[in-house]
């Protein structure tokens, strides 16, 4: 089964003083370890480099561009890339219209309409409630994983 991984695993994956940091982590490698393929999309990538580099007192990571292209190149070759499909704003317009998506929601409705295109229907996430509006997508939620 393909699990997409939501860009709230990953910062928590990196980040070694979050909470839910060996929570992400375990999450992801069991996972793995049951045959799993974890996939990403690039929004996944554009959502981590954000938070990565932006200040500390801005909620972000504090880490300077380089390193979060180290990290952001550890993350591709430890899961899988999708690239986007030619239809996703279509797919994502369609689901913000339906759904009666609002502000930074649309962001979630970008990660199912790539889901949706590419045939996922699991997504690994700390914000369970985000996808529950959709149907056809199940969120899994790492505490049930481990």
């Amino acid at each position: 089964m393909d699990v997409l991984a939501d860009t709230n695993i990953l910062i928590r994956g990196v980040h070694r003083k979050a909470a839910q940091h060996s929570e992400a982590l375990t999450a992801l490698r069991m996972l793995r370890s049951q045959g799993h393929r974890i996939c990403i999309v690039p929004q996944n990538l554009y959502e981590f480099w954000a938070v990565a580099t932006r200040p500390l007192e801005s909620n972000g990571l504090g880490l300077r561009p380089l390193l979060a292209h180290r990290i952001t190149s550890r993350i591709e070759s430890l899961c899988f890339l999708l690239r986007d499909p030619s239809d996703l704003y279509d797919e994502w317009r369609r689901l913000v219209l339906t759904n009666n998506v609002l502000g930074k929601k649309s962001h979630d409705a970008r990660l199912v309409a790539a889901m949706r295109l590419h045939g996922i229907q699991h997504i690994l996430t700390f914000n369970h409630a985000d996808f529950a509006r959709y149907p056809g997508i199940a969120a899994i939620e790492p505490h049930t994983v481990v």
